[in-house]
């Protein structure tokens, strides 16, 4: 059952890796739900991606986990689950490149996410699953934490509009 839009959204915070999801959020009042932390401390995966450097998820599980919730979820993979409303955080390719380098992020894997980013891949999944009518985005390239998670609280508020597809860096292709 879906909350209501004024009563407690469930508010999927999602975006490719170095966007700036987990940083944001743990700026919000708001209960957080961290999927990446759930899912490697909980064993919810079926398979650990040697070439990426990253664990395979069980969606499904992940879904029975976090059963019915409220709040905030984030993850790259938070536009999976059920939500009211999807925040889809979004960063220029070429800083992108450089935040995940900086985090210790292997060339390939910079230039993969990067690449990602330029596709539109994560925007795309969530539309297809919520509709445009449910779809944030939050450019974060030129803009601190603390600016990131107000645009997220005024999207939990009910303040801002849907903005899927405002954002455009294909020319980094």
């Amino acid at each position: 059952m879906s909350a209501d839009a004024n009563d407690d959204p469930r508010v999927a915070v999602t975006g490719t890796p170095g966007t700036g999801k987990t940083t944001a959020t743990t700026l919000l009042d708001d209960p957080v739900i961290h999927l990446n932390e759930l899912i490697r401390e909980a064993g919810l995966w079926t398979e650990r991606d040697t070439d990426r450097d990253s664990l395979v998820a069980d969606l499904d599980a992940v879904r029975e986990a976090v059963g019915e919730w409220t709040g905030v979820a984030e993850s790259h993979l938070a536009h999976h689950l059920d939500a009211d409303r999807v925040v889809v955080l979004r960063c220029h390719p070429d800083v992108l490149e450089d935040r995940l380098r900086e985090r210790g992020a292997s060339e390939a894997k910079a230039v993969e996410n990067a690449e990602s980013e330029a596709l539109d891949v994560i925007l795309s999944e969530a539309v297809e699953r919520h509709g445009p009518d449910a779809v944030y985005e939050v450019d974060t390239s030129d803009r601190t934490p603390d600016e990131v998670a107000a645009e997220i609280e005024a999207v939990i508020a009910g303040d801002r509009d849907p903005s899927a597809g405002d954002v455009d860096f294909l020319e980094y292709l």
